[in-house]
C-alpha cells in the first residue's frame, strides 16, 4: 500500500525542509532508495574521517545516530498507526550519541545493524492499510501522521547524508 505524500501539518514544522528533499509520494519506495545510497556512502569512505568541526559527531556517530533515530521515529508510527491515545515523549539526540558507544565499532557492524533496522522498519510500513498510514497523533508536542513519521525518516537521513558530502568529504 503506497503512503501517499504527507502535507503539511502532519510532521513537525523543523522537517518540512528534509522532507522537501524526498522525492516521490511512496515512503517505501523511498526507504529503499535512501538505503541504498546510505550504505553506498557509508562503504565509500574510512572511519578515520574526522569530524568537520570540533563538537561535531564522527561519521561513525552520525550512522549511529541514523539508527537511533530511525528506530523511534518507526516506532512512533507504529504507536499512531495503532491509535496510541498518549502524546509520545521527544528525545534528546545529543545525548542518545554521547551515551553510545559508536566509536568502539566498525562502520561494518553499524552498517550491519542499519540495515537489519531497515529491514524491520520496512515490514512495518509495508503491512499498514490506506486507513494506518493517515492516521495521526501527537509526537513531542506535534500532530505527526505515519506517513509524515516514514517521510521524516528519510528527509533525516538524506540530510546526513548531504551533510556528510559537504563537509567531510
Amino acid at each position: 500500500m503506497r503512503s501517499g505524500r504527507p502535507e503539511e501539518g502532519e510532521f513537525a514544522p523543523y522537517a518540512a525542509e528534509d522532507i522537501a528533499y524526498v522525492a516521490g509520494d511512496d515512503a517505501g519506495a523511498a526507504l529503499t532508495s535512501v538505503a541504498a545510497e546510505t550504505t553506498q556512502l557509508f562503504e565509500s569512505l574510512t572511519a578515520d574521517v574526522p569530524a568537520y568541526a570540533p563538537g561535531k559527531w564522527t561519521l561513525k556517530e552520525v550512522l549511529g545516530h541514523l539508527i537511533d533515530d530511525e528506530r523511534i521515529f518507526a516506532y512512533r508510527a507504529l504507536c499512531v498507526a495503532r491509535c496510541e491515545p498518549l502524546s509520545l515523549p521527544g528525545f534528546d539526540e545529543k545525548q542518545y550519541v554521547a551515551a553510545a558507544s559508536f566509536e568502539s565499532r566498525s562502520i561494518a557492524d553499524l552498517l550491519r545493524e542499519y540495515r537489519a533496522v531497515r529491514a524491520a522498519t520496512t515490514a512495518l510500513f509495508e503491512s499498514l492499510t490506506s486507513t494506518e498510514w493517515l492516521r495521526t497523533g501527537m509526537v513531542n508536542g506535534y500532530v505527526a501522521s505515519v506517513r509524515g513519521l516514514a517521510f521524516h525518516i528519510v528527509g533525516h537521513e538524506l540530510h546526513h547524508l548531504r551533510v556528510i558530502r559537504e563537509r567531510y568529504i
